[in-house]
């Protein structure tokens, strides 16, 4: 779209009410050049040719890029393409996830002269406490829900990567329930939990008297998963010799049952999923090469705990309204401080599992370090005692070390300058200086 027509303030102002979505023009330097009256209302906001995106969405006060984010207007200036993004945008209602879609208009002479940007919200996933679904604000949980909002509009299989009881099962759904196929069924296989002739029967069904016990017809789950998705857990501990006849599966989208002789078809999407490295698994030859390309058309890679530790006061809110609902329990920021410098081995489900715990430990409604288990709080002794007490050292040196031990648990330097109550400017200076 030329810039020219953007002369004629009628015309901007039908193009963007034209948008059911909430929908700005921006100038190259950020400043919201008109909006329609979805984006005024949803922001609560009238336009007035000095305020920056960055100012109204984010409460920033400077381009999101500079705060650790994907800024899709200086991709977009940079590729000279449309950009796509998932952002925590401010509305008068709270923080929510939206998909942000920004495409350039360009001037005569073919430079960018504007951008016009449009959000929509995501139903996937909470920056709220939430009984059920997804939870998070972090950069890394942004980042996953940008992949499931990208993957979900297609059928393509995909591969979720991620360690034991980081929520890969969540995702699936969360990929399946905002895609097409959503009315249909979610069927999720535990591949860790079967033996081979039990795979079999459970994934394509078996015949009356097919083997000794089958005293009735079976229908099986990739025939029950018929026009919804099919989830494959722990993909990894599939035998080789299943692996061939799940590759006939995917490929063809026929089967037989166990015992049976009648070709049948069924149609799925199928999400797969694994804490094991599938590729090195191929390069071992214990993963067929073939499979392995079938199911990892679109890999996501899930986040350990520790590599969003800043979402976990909101994964507690969650839990305690989960198991409690009808208590107003809470857990106090020194228990969460304390939580924040353990490692989760066990991930997600860990920390549920140390939740339920402290509930039964508290008697009255606040839950604080005393109530969290006894390998939590011998970390934050430990770091305690490596910091501070097993020599003496210079307040220089004792900064180092906490910076370092800092460091190691925030990848993200936007977020943990925030984190340390410093400028991310401050931070990057004392990490040069160390």
């Amino acid at each position: 779209m030329n810039a020219e027509y953007f002369k004629d303030r009628k015309f901007i102002n039908e193009l963007l009410n034209s948008r059911s979505e909430p929908s700005v023009i921006l100038s190259r330097d950020y400043v919201i050049v008109a909006a329609n009256e979805a984006y005024e209302k949803l922001h609560d906001f009238k336009v007035d040719n000095k305020s920056h995106c960055y100012e109204i969405s984010h409460h920033y006060k400077k381009p999101c890029d500079q705060e650790g984010e994907n800024c899709p207007l200086k991709l977009c200036l940079e590729s000279n393409t449309a950009q796509r993004s998932l952002h925590i945008h401010q509305t008068k209602t709270g923080a929510e996830h939206v998909d942000v879609y920004l495409s350039p208009i360009h001037g005569d002479s073919g430079e960018i002269k504007y951008f016009i940007e449009s959000t929509k919200p995501v139903k996937c996933a909470s920056t709220h406490p939430k009984a059920k679904g997804l939870v998070g604000r972090s950069i890394a949980f942004n980042n996953v829900i940008e992949m499931v909002q990208r993957v979900a509009c297609s059928d393509v299989s995909a591969l979720l990567q991620g360690e034991s009881g980081t929520g890969k099962e969540l995702i699936a759904e969360a990929i399946h329930h905002t895609s097409a196929r959503s009315k249909g069924p979610f069927v999720a296989v535990d591949c860790s939990g079967l033996t081979e002739s039990l795979f079999e029967s459970e994934l394509f069904g078996h015949e009356k008297g097919a083997f000794t016990g089958a005293q009735t017809r079976k229908i099986g789950l990739a025939e029950a998963a018929n026009g919804g998705t099919l989830f494959l857990d722990e993909t990894g501990d599939i035998s080789l010799a299943l692996q061939t006849k799940l590759l006939r599966l995917i490929e063809t989208g026929t089967f037989r049952r166990v015992g049976g002789i009648e070709t049948l078809k069924t149609d799925f999407r199928l999400i797969s999923a694994s804490h094991k490295n599938l590729r090195v698994m191929v390069e071992n030859g214990e993963f067929r090469n073939d499979l392995y390309y079938r199911i990892s058309a679109f890999p996501v890679h899930v986040p350990s705990l520790k590599e969003r530790i800043e979402d976990i006061p909101l994964l507690v809110d969650s839990m305690l309204k989960r198991f409690y609902p009808e208590l107003n329990m809470t857990m106090s920021q020194e228990a969460i401080e304390c939580l924040q410098q353990y490692t989760f081995p066990g991930n997600i489900r860990e920390l549920s599992n140390i939740v339920q715990r402290a509930t039964l430990m508290v008697d009255d409604d606040v839950i604080e370090v005393q109530h969290l288990p006894d390998e939590v709080k011998n970390v934050l002794n430990d770091d305690k005692n490596k910091t501070c007490f097993s020599e003496l050292v210079t307040l220089k040196a004792l900064e180092k070390r906490y910076i370092d031990w800092a460091s190691s648990r925030v990848e993200n330097k936007t977020q943990l300058a925030k984190i340390l109550g410093v400028s991310e400017r401050t931070l990057y200076r004392k990490l040069e200086s160390h």
